[in-house]
């Protein structure tokens, strides 16, 4: 954690979806934009890129010619999300921050960035899986809350009623 006269340090988790973008939103406006420049925490926006070789199964003929081309497309979707994170930050006039695009899985990614940056306080969305999909897939902000070595504020965008 910081000591006395430095900024704690906040991670956020952030990707191409909905609830990541509602999340560090969420943030900005309750711990951020309310305080200005005097904001207790210094931000760190931290973005897992998938590694191509997770995505594409290995086994298959071609897999070789295949790779560069999601990695490509891995890297493009990466610069999106970090793109996307900072102009939500300009527009909070939140300048304290750092973008970091890491190869991995989101869990461990998370988990790392939190000890390397000693982080007091992790940020990730929900995404709201039921049980089945969330045992198929893994729930990341499950994974987060048990392992990361600080605490960890798990942001759910509110239904829309119809």
């Amino acid at each position: 954690m910081a000591t006395t006269g430095e900024k704690q340090v906040m991670v956020i988790g952030a990707d191409e979806s909905e609830q990541s973008t509602y999340a560090l939103e969420w943030t900005l406006d309750h711990f951020f934009a309310p305080f200005g420049p005097t904001s207790p925490f210094k931000l760190v926006i931290v973005h897992a890129k998938s590694m191509p070789s997770s995505v594409v199964g290995l086994a298959g003929p071609g897999a070789a010619e295949v790779l560069p081309i999601v990695d490509a497309d891995l890297k493009r979707m990466a610069a999106r999300v970090a793109d996307k994170a900072k102009q939500l930050c300009a527009t909070k006039s939140v300048t304290d921050v750092t973008v970091e695009l890491v190869e991995g899985d989101a869990r461990n990614v998370l988990c790392d960035a939190v000890d390397r940056h000693h982080a007091s306080v992790l940020v990730v969305g929900s995404h709201g899986y039921g049980a089945i999909k969330r045992a198929v897939l893994g729930s990341v902000s499950d994974y987060c809350a048990h392992h990361a070595h600080c605490s960890v504020m798990i942001v759910k965008k509110p239904k829309t009623k119809h």
